[in-house]
């Protein structure tokens, strides 16, 4: 199993997935975690700005944690076969091991999309 994890900072879990641009991958076996990396995308391959249908480098992953996503993000992991889950935990190692260990605290996605005018310009 995979879980990413956003992190901008590569310190504390990032709050708006769709911006994001770095992420911890978690390897896990056997309810363990087996190791990490960072992956650090291009704006054009962040979920702001790439499309839902398109091949994405975070497609072989299970698991996403972030500190907020919005319900269109969701909505577009799950075509993918890919949970999103957003937590008040700022910590990706953290959130990882309360996620296996069933402790993490999980909140409801915002229910905004984009596009309806606040603040979010499209080019």
């Amino acid at each position: 199993m995979k879980i990413a994890v956003a992190s901008q900072n590569r310190k504390t879990i990032t709050g708006h997935a769709g911006k994001c641009r770095k992420f911890w991958i978690y390897e896990i076996e056997d309810q363990a975690v087996q190791g990490r990396e960072l992956l650090e995308l291009s704006i054009e391959q962040s979920f702001h700005e790439s499309h839902g249908t398109a091949a994405h480098p975070l497609d072989d992953i299970n698991i996403l944690i972030s500190g907020g996503m919005g319900s269109g993000l969701v909505g577009r992991l799950q075509q993918k076969g890919i949970a999103g889950l957003v937590t008040s935990e700022t910590d990706p190692d953290a959130a990882v091991t309360a996620f296996l260990a069933g402790t993490l605290l999980i909140q409801v996605p915002e229910a905004h999309d984009h596009g309806h005018g606040h603040g979010h310009h499209h080019h």
